[in-house]
């Protein structure tokens, strides 16, 4: 993914990816955007040459002639600025003058891009506020000094914090997830931030896109994997905090917790220097990041629209909410498999030291290496990739990191004693020392699990640290993550430092380091900062005591009805029973599931079919544990299935497209997913598993190079590693070609040919009827037809009469007015007749024979299509 961070591109969106800047010239081309509750929005497309480049622009204003506040929006890295038109839209529709532009060398723009160059972008910002502030629709404070914000994310929050440095005119900022400081962000403490700085210049088009001294820069620092004092002053006076003493704007600060490229510390920073010049600041940190999550777009869109509408319309009365939010995972939701949020606040910022908390660690010295070439390295987040697949994995819980044995060192506390919300970034001193000069490492805590063996990195960061004068042995105080994460009672925290990780550069030449605890582990609290409980409804409160005996009454009950049935020994052998199964989701107006029974014996492939809404999802979900029935039952090997049954560790399951770690090997990105199971290594059955799927020497290369149809039959080698008695295969051919296809059919029987059994819901009619063994035949939530495919296909009132020569037209039409016969075609081997409700075989052989018809044969003929239709009454 690019810096545009396409997810937050939704309606009513303020952050949706950030920008470079560009001026407007008079005339253009204009179009009205309406909605039902709105006024039109008219917009206005026009190229200026502004500095010596050539910027394109779109102005946005609805309303009558009255005199209104702008906003400037910028757009994402590697975007343009049709990215923001629907966000400027919108604030054109409550009532701003809205201008949008396509950043030099993005879009149709011309010029190199100068990450936010002062005498670039930054320049091109005050052209354009000039220009702004000659337009009627424009409220202004005195003459050439418009009423005006900045808003945009990334890229683009970061210009408009440059901009209310750069230009005093500036009224109100709210940048999103974006950096204070661009040296720090991508040389953290000394160490190149590889990957996130090589999709910066890969998305901006490649070095050659930019001003000729970063693309020297890049190339320098990323050859020698170390930056220098050159790279980073480069840097440094295209970041906000080179005037951070004159950012004086009233300024909503929204960073990521989900973001391995601008940190919390980016904000923390910033919010920090603008507080200091007197100006109010309030800090939001979203569910998202450029790691993915949920960007909580609609929230974000109303509480900018609020800043605005208070620091630029001047509406005092307006609620621009807390001074500190958060946005915390609480669970998933049952229905969706999405992440619960809830919101905390506070009414001042505690930063990110704030409540520390002493945790004490044990732990001997410990040695170890940092390998030849700094490979293998740990895997913690995937710059880049962005979709949020390992941090929001690690905010439900799951581990997903991997360090290698022998590459790092690690001190464990007590299990805690109480639950511990840590909040913020945690601190600790350790000794290094180093057969090198030099050393460089990588802290991160994890939250460890009762058992020992589980372990979670949250938000999957880690914090670099660069160790000079190494070799006679050195204390370092090391800065860890900012975090907001809950750790249960019972958990452990573990203090890891590695000598290597996938997104950094260490350093080449092999070393041995050496480490020791030198005091606790600090974990900030922020106690002051609270989650939003959800209201109660009104008659709680009435409920009377004599209430609680009703309550205990239906808890005891309730516990006996939940209780998990015994296994039935007479199914023991039997992959799939389903009995009378339902399901009906909260607010839903008729059931998704009703009255659901079927069976599936070994060595079955079981094509489950229905139209669109026929309830397949549902079920597949209740047969995984991952939602619970309303009524019937799922018994898989004769044991009943509910949420984490052991049962389930027989069924494997391709619902829906893998995420895979790129710049790894499907071999090891399999043994990787293994791993993160807890499982014996033995227990995968790898080799079985990858002969079945048939990848061949494709194991051995990076992710990166597999085409579509190599990556799902990867994703099925992975649903397959235990060789679970019973697959589960959601629309498993989907983006395929049809070569891929017959391969992934061959992967389906081959699997089922020892015995096991495939379940396989598909929306290709002709692939199910060459690959099933049976057919399941589902239509609004209700079970039509289950039985052998032959059976379902050739139970229709189509026949194929052979023929030994070609029937002439004359005899087909005398076969068409035969008596049960509703009509006769001409084929290339016969005649195709469709019988009607009078109609029979035999009858029509008979008719044959009298018309002198040379008949050879006489069968069904129906494609599972035809049958498929028939069946759902065209409701598909």
């Amino acid at each position: 993914m690019d810096l545009r961070l396409r997810g937050l591109r939704r309606p009513r969106r303020i952050i949706a990816a950030a920008a470079a800047v560009a001026v407007l010239a008079a005339g253009g081309t204009w179009t009205a955007v309406a909605s039902d509750d709105a006024p039109p929005v008219h917009r206005a497309d026009q190229v200026m040459a502004v500095n010596g480049v050539r910027l394109d622009t779109s102005w946005f204003t609805s309303g009558g002639s009255g005199r209104r506040p702008a906003v400037l929006l910028g757009h994402g890295f590697g975007g343009s600025k049709e990215d923001v038109r629907e966000q400027a839209e919108d604030l054109a529709a409550d009532g701003y003058a809205v201008l949008t532009w396509s950043a030099r060398g993005f879009g149709r723009s011309t010029g190199k891009i100068g990450l936010n160059d002062p005498e670039g972008e930054v320049a091109d910002v005050s052209r354009l506020i000039d220009w702004v502030a000659k337009q009627p629709q424009v409220r202004l404070d005195k003459a050439g000094d418009p009423r005006v914000g900045l808003a945009g994310a990334s890229y683009g929050g970061a210009i408009a914090l440059l901009a209310a440095g750069h230009d005093d005119r500036v009224d109100a900022i709210a940048p999103a997830i974006t950096y204070w400081n661009l040296a720090d962000a991508l040389f953290p403490d000394g160490v190149f931030k590889k990957l996130w700085t090589g999709v910066f210049f890969n998305s901006g088009g490649g070095c050659a896109k930019f001003e000729p001294a970063l693309c020297a820069m890049y190339e320098r620092v990323a050859e020698s994997g170390t930056p220098d004092a050159a790279a980073r002053a480069l840097l440094e006076e295209r970041s906000p905090s080179a005037v951070g003493d004159r950012v004086k704007a009233p300024t909503l600060l929204l960073q990521g917790q989900t973001d391995s490229l601008f940190t919390l510390a980016q904000s923390d920073a910033a919010a920090k220097a603008i507080r200091a010049n007197g100006a109010p600041v309030d800090v939001d940190w979203i569910a998202g990041g450029h790691d993915g999550g949920d960007p909580e777009a609609s929230r974000v869109q109303a509480r900018v629209t609020s800043w605005f509408d208070r620091y630029l319309k001047g509406d005092e009365g307006t609620d621009t909410g807390p001074a500190f939010r958060i946005t915390r995972t609480g669970g998933v939701d049952s229905t969706d498999g999405a992440a619960l949020l809830r919101g905390a606040s506070d009414d001042t910022y505690p930063g990110l030291t704030g409540g520390a908390r002493p945790i004490a660690l044990t732990g001997r010295e410990q040695s170890f290496a940092n390998p030849p070439g700094a490979s293998p390295p740990a895997v913690s987040a995937l710059p880049g990739l962005g979709g949020g697949g390992l941090s929001q994995l690690s905010s439900l819980g799951v581990g997903v990191s991997l360090d290698f044995p022998g590459q790092f060192a690690a001190f464990t506390s007590a299990p805690l004693t109480a639950d511990l919300r840590v909040t913020g970034s945690p601190t600790a001193t350790v000794h290094v020392r180093s057969t090198s000069e030099d050393a460089v490492l990588f802290g991160k805590v994890y939250d460890v699990g009762p058992d020992g063996r589980g372990q979670v990195l949250p938000s999957q960061l880690v914090a670099p640290i660069r160790v000079e004068g190494a070799k006679a042995g050195k204390d370092v105080t090391l800065t860890l993550p900012a975090i907001d994460h809950e750790v249960d009672k019972g958990h452990r925290l573990r203090l890891v430092l590695a000598s290597t990780d996938l997104g950094y550069a260490s350093p080449a030449a092999p070393a041995t380091y050496t480490v020791s605890l030198r005091g606790d582990l600090k974990v900030p609290t922020a106690a002051g900062v609270r989650t939003a409980a959800a209201p109660l409804p009104s008659w709680v409160w009435w409920l009377p005591l004599a209430g609680a005996g009703l309550a205990l009454a239906l808890l005891v009950t309730g516990r006996r009805r939940t209780a998990t049935p015994a296994p039935d020994p007479e199914l023991a052998d039997v992959p799939l029973q389903i009995t009378d199964l339902s399901k009906k989701y909260a607010g839903g107006d008729r059931y998704s599931v009703r009255d659901l029974s079927f069976r599936v014996e070994k060595g079955q492939v079981l094509g489950l079919l229905g139209p669109n809404g026929a309830g397949k999802t549902t079920t597949l979900r209740m047969l995984m544990g991952l939602i619970k029935p309303d009524g019937g039952e799922i018994r898989v090997f004769g044991h009943a299935i509910r949420p984490g049954a052991p049962v389930l560790s027989r069924v494997g399951a391709f619902v829906e497209g893998a995420g895979f770690l790129p710049h790894l090997s499907g071999r090891q990105n399999l043994e990787l997913y293994w791993q993160a199971t807890g499982r014996p290594a033995e227990d995968a059955h790898l080799d079985e598993a990858l002969e079945i799927a048939g990848l061949g020497d494709a194991l051995a290369r990076a992710v990166r190079t597999y085409s579509q149809g190599m990556r799902q039959r990867l994703a099925i080698a992975q649903a397959m590693l235990g060789l679970p008695d019973l697959l589960i295969l959601d629309e498993p051919t989907n983006g395929l070609d049809p070569p891929q296809i017959r391969e992934m059919r061959e992967v389906m029987i081959r699997y089922a040919a020892a015995g096991r059994t495939v379940i396989v819901s598909s929306h290709l009619l002709a692939e199910v009827e060459q690959t099933c063994t049976h057919l399941v035949v589902m239509d609004r939530g209700r079970l039509v037809q289950a039985g052998p495919v032959g059976v379902i296909v050739g139970s229709g009132d189509t026949l194929l009469v052979g023929t030994a020569h070609p029937v002439e037209e004359p005899v087909a039409e005398k076969v068409a007015a035969l008596p049960g016969v509703a009509s006769a075609v001409r084929t290339d081997d016969g005649l195709l007749v469709r019988l009607d409700a009078d109609g029979s075989p035999q009858r029509l052989v008979a008719e044959l024979v009298r018309l002198d018809v040379p008949v050879r044969s006489v069968g069904p003929h129906r494609r599972l299509e035809d049958a498929f239709l028939t069946l759902i009454g065209g409701s598909a």
